[in-house]
């Protein structure tokens, strides 16, 4: 194990674990890690089998007893590395049963594993390896690539692209209909029409129950890489650049373009027509009302750079208290 991570073993090489624990409830036979410094006192006094930290991790005090230490470059990665491995080992493969409904002219790759109760749609083609669980509806003309996973009750619509790699978490909605509508003179409301469609690229993460709208025209995208949380909305037409993450609750209006590898906080709301610069980070609950050209951290509603606001709030606490 150490080999496969690049590190090194600092007590028994011959040391086993069948799981995986937080560092305050390791046990014997789990693996715990040692990634935030604030958590090293746990570790005096775990009880776990192995321990994985940094290269250059020094104790301050005496290790228990039968603790071995694994040092690699970057313990958080190294486990990250760890999960992916135990996880691809208990995958399963099943190519379909009778409860599940498939278009005579979908196409599925080798090895795909589809659930009960899926309906996949006319001219959809799936790639090799991917997972389909129980209850997700795909529609027609769809492209999924190739090892992805596609948790239950997910819905894709229509002409949606989706690359290889890719998870969908339960209940997400991929390229239904945006908030598009106009006004009329009467004060109704007229609907607009969406015919666009959305596009995901490779390595991508979609939380539980977030929705992603096509675009009237053209397409929404989704950057290579991009994490999106639980409970996250992307409006139609949006851009999300690559390695772009994006907490929990997060709202993204029509037509905004978010750079590459920004950093969007919980609760974070874009108006729409937007450009936020690349390696931006929007602190939690930022409320973003005009472009944002130069990366930095920003915080507030409407939002400001992160030490002008501070600076800002100081003020506005004491002038509460005069």
């Amino acid at each position: 194990m150490a080999a496969a991570l690049g590190g090194s073993v600092q007590g028994n090489p011959d040391e086993t674990v069948t799981s995986f624990a937080k560092i305050e409830h390791g046990k014997k036979g789990q693996l715990c890690f040692l990634a935030n410094m604030k958590y090293e006192h746990y570790l005096y006094t775990s009880k776990a089998s192995i321990m994985l930290v940094a290269e250059d991790f020094q104790p301050r005090q005496a290790l228990p007893e039968g603790l071995t230490l694994v040092r690699t470059p970057n313990p958080y990665d190294a486990l990250a590395q760890l999960l992916a491995y135990v996880k691809n080992k208990k995958k399963q493969f099943r190519r379909h049963r009778g409860r599940c409904r498939i278009a005579f002219s979908a196409s599925l790759g080798s090895r795909v594993w589809v659930g009960d109760y899926v309906t996949i749609g006319a001219k959809t083609r799936i790639g090799d390896q991917t997972r389909i669980c129980d209850n997700v509806t795909i529609g027609e003309n769809v492209r999924i690539g190739n090892d992805c996973i596609i948790y239950p009750g997910a819905v894709i619509f229509a002409d949606t692209v989706i690359g290889d790699r890719c998870i969908l978490h339960a209940g997400c909605v991929i390229g239904d209909d945006g908030f598009g509508n106009v006004r009329q003179e009467d004060g109704s409301w007229k609907k607009i029409e969406h015919l666009g469609n959305v596009v995901i690229g490779n390595d991508v993460e979609i939380g539980s129950n977030a929705t992603i709208d096509k675009a009237p025209m053209e397409s929404t995208i989704i950057g290579n890489g991009a994490r999106i949380d639980n409970l996250c909305v992307v409006a139609h037409n949006a851009k999300i650049g690559e390695h772009v993450a994006m907490a929990a609750l997060c709202g993204i209006a029509g037509s905004t373009e978010i750079g590459d590898r920004c950093i969007l906080a919980g609760q974070v709301g874009v108006a729409g027509h937007l450009k936020v610069a690349p390696d931006t980070t929007l602190c939690a609950q930022t409320g973003v009302i005009g472009d944002i050209r130069k990366s930095g951290y920003y915080f507030g509603s409407p939002a400001l750079p992160h030490r002008t606001f501070l600076k800002a709030y100081a003020k506005f606490k004491q002038s509460g208290l005069e």
